[in-house]
């Protein structure tokens, strides 16, 4: 199944901030979900990908590190998923 990254203008501004390992699994991330797409990589344990409760419901996250996770959300069009990355951000433990 065909998908499309999309990175919203929220997680452009965060990945100004963020440390360079961070934008490197970031783009790991998406390089990988592109080549074989977005159920595969789920089985990944080190993306920890999961789904969001409360205010995010219907989100979902994976983790870049230990601090830094990216949030994203998708949208079905016809048989292409748009997944659109909508922040990074440090993650409170």
């Amino acid at each position: 199944m065909k998908c499309e990254i999309e990175l919203t203008k929220q997680a452009k501004r965060d990945l100004e901030k963020v440390p360079h390992q961070i934008k490197l699994k970031l783009q790991v991330w998406i390089d990988m979900v592109e080549r074989i797409g977005l159920l595969e990589i789920r089985k990944i344990p080190s993306f920890h990908d999961e789904p969001l409760k409360g205010n995010r419901k219907g989100q979902r996250s994976i983790r870049l590190n230990k601090a830094y996770r990216a949030i994203y959300e998708i949208t079905a069009t016809g048989e292409i998923h748009l997944i659109k990355i909508v922040e990074v951000n440090k993650h409170d433990y």
